[in-house]
């Protein structure tokens, strides 16, 4: 256990859950299903089951620093790893697992999202212990495929062959970004198709020589703080370092080229609450389909399907609405057809265009 690590993922700015998510306050520092906790407190909260709590690292862009630590007390600071400037997931990946290995080159890591949503924490556990200890024995790089229940066309795709390791772990041989229905119903057909959880296991041995093969300009880079991680010259180190880091992911940097990567097949209750339609469908609602978040003050005439979302103790009454999303936070309302929720993207940057960052 003491070679086991996390490194959560906190950085991004969670656009399609506008208005409540902004920039200065993005979703996995809220609680989008009222649960009582953050994304970010449940994803921590579920490493502390594996982990021990000084050997979980969280990723972010520094201008969350002081979230992280308000809504993680016991976090110490220099386990907070932060991003001067945002490019994507495999320069901060990189900087993690640099960092680790220098604390300990005979670490596992297990990579993962902070805002995602795990209903089967037991099962999850169990899936991420096995990843740890497969990814510690064998030359291999892990990701944890979600066995589809629909072919839905906002999730990544991972095609596995009969390849095996450790008798659970199957070797996969294509990721496929966001297929349009045709194509993911296709997949779902062929029974060889896992959805892209996004949560990635590895020793950091095998991590850093992918690094090394695949994306060396970002290894060196990294590299180069060899002596200064775990430093008071690290954080110095690190401003300069991400401003030379190409933009790029490690699905495509690494894991879409290498040849040693295997998928752990997982049931765990997983939806990477990506957009108000996955919170609409995990979300518990009345005789007629609607779904409102906290329910006190709002009152629903002949409305049915809605997914609603306001202030506490803001009076709403909604007449004759069907199939729709009505979300205000942050001085801002918004109402859309829960088919058009794609649109939300599209709708923060001519905002921002218009009346510049205040809104976003």
């Amino acid at each position: 256990m003491k070679n086991n690590y996390a490194l959560i993922m906190a950085g991004g700015i969670g656009s399609r859950f506008w208005p409540i998510s902004r920039t200065a306050h993005p979703k996995q520092f809220i609680d989008i299903l009222g649960t009582g906790k953050t994304l970010i407190q449940q994803t921590y909260d579920r490493f502390l089951k594996i982990l021990p709590a000084e050997n979980i690292f969280i990723l972010t862009n520094e201008i969350y620093c002081d979230l992280v630590l308000q809504q993680i007390p016991s976090m110490d600071k220099s386990r907070i790893l932060c991003e001067p400037v945002m490019r994507n997931t495999a320069p901060c990946i990189a900087y993690g697992c640099h960092k680790i290995e220098k604390l300990n080159p005979e670490a596992a890591i297990v990579v993962a999202p902070s805002d995602h949503l795990i209903l089967d924490t037991e099962e999850f556990v169990k899936s991420i212990r096995k990843s740890l200890e497969t990814a510690s024995e064998n030359d291999c790089l892990i990701t944890l495929g979600i066995k589809p229940s629909r072919p839905d066309t906002g999730y990544g795709y991972i095609q596995y062959n009969t390849k095996k390791i450790d008798e659970d772990f199957f070797k996969v041989k294509t990721f496929t970004e966001k297929p349009n229905v045709d194509l993911a119903r296709t997949f779902i057909q062929s029974g060889d198709f896992l959805w892209n959880a996004g949560i990635f296991v590895w020793s950091v041995k095998n991590i850093l020589n992918s690094f090394k093969k695949y994306l060396p300009e970002i290894n060196d880079i990294f590299n180069e703080g060899a002596q200064l991680y775990n430093t008071d010259k690290e954080t110095e180190f690190i401003q300069a370092a991400f401003t030379q880091c190409t933009n790029i992911s490690i699905d495509y940097g690494i894991l879409e080229k290498a040849d040693n990567v295997y998928v752990l097949p997982s049931e765990f209750g997983w939806s990477d609450l990506g957009t108000w339609a996955s919170v609409y469908e995990l979300s518990d609602k009345d005789y007629v389909g609607n779904a409102v978040i906290p329910s006190e003050r709002v009152i629903m005439y002949d409305s049915s399907n809605c997914m609603v979302n306001v202030p506490e103790g803001k009076l709403v009454v909604l007449q004759g609405l069907h199939d729709f999303i009505v979300v205000e936070d942050n001085n801002t309302l918004l109402i859309c057809p829960r088919d058009q929720e794609q649109a939300v993207k599209q709708i923060v940057t001519d905002i921002k265009q218009r009346f510049g960052a205040d809104f976003i």
